[in-house]
């Protein structure tokens, strides 16, 4: 074993963790996995204790510590990068969002096709992304926002008559957009429109969280109590739980 000393390391807390993935990719030393549904410390050769993961958790649960460590090897963290590239084991760790799933396809029901596709659109505004809106919208005025997921609409198949119906919607996705950038408009639009509800339609998948998180955070940012509900589904388009 290398010789240990004090210095910066990360510290992860557990409870705080919802093993969304975020800090995986943030980290280029490649020294966080998600095992057992939590992030954790591959090696603590592998950690500079710059501390780059912190501004990608969502949940807040990564944090600098100074304590007994072994010394950072950047050739065995490279190396160790380098190993993991190439490995689908690598991606199937990052998120549970990115195991690849096949479903079998129930059979449809004719009559149900063909009142789809007499069905008008439920959406009532333009745009819907969030990076896309202005925080002075008019239709944002005294609505009920829907801040639905990106992958949401295409697992749900009656999402437009089942929610999108007299709501606002705004679209995003916490894991692959800026979460920052997101958290930043969200709260300019928390702050400015006069927003009535909230409703959270997220995925099941661990990393959807970060939905639930950016708007908690931004309404304390805002200093603003809007109430809110939190919606999820499965990835097979199922209802899974709402609150």
């Amino acid at each position: 074993m290398a010789a240990r000393h004090f210095r910066k390391i990360i510290k992860i807390d557990e409870e705080k963790c919802n093993g969304c993935g975020v800090c995986v990719p943030a980290c280029a030393e490649g020294a966080l996995q998600i095992i057992n549904g939590k992030a954790r410390l591959v090696s603590e050769v592998y950690c500079d204790g710059l501390g780059a993961c912190l501004g990608g958790c969502p949940q807040g649960a990564i944090s600098i510590e100074e304590r007994l460590a072994e010394e950072f090897d950047e050739e065995a963290a490279m190396q160790h990068v380098e190993k993991q590239k190439y490995t689908e084991n690598k991606v199937l760790h990052a998120c549970p969002s990115a195991i690849v799933s096949r479903f079998d396809k129930k059979e449809p029901v004719k009559q149900v096709l063909t009142e789809c596709g007499n069905q008008p659109s439920m959406l009532g505004h333009w745009p819907v992304q969030l990076r896309l809106v202005p925080p002075t919208a008019a239709f944002l005025n005294n609505a009920d926002v829907l801040l639905v997921g990106d992958c949401v609409p295409f697992a749900l198949p009656d999402f437009h008559t089942r929610y999108l119906k007299d709501n606002v919607v705004l679209v995003a996705c916490p894991k692959l957009d800026d979460f920052q950038s997101h958290l930043t408009k969200l709260t300019d639009i928390i702050a400015h429109a006069g927003i009535k509800s909230f409703s959270v339609i997220k995925m099941e998948v661990p990393c959807c969280s970060g939905l639930v998180n950016m708007l908690q955070q931004g309404l304390k940012n805002a200093d603003k109590n809007i109430p809110y509900k939190v919606i999820t589904i499965g990835i097979k388009g199922d209802l899974k739980a709402s609150d």
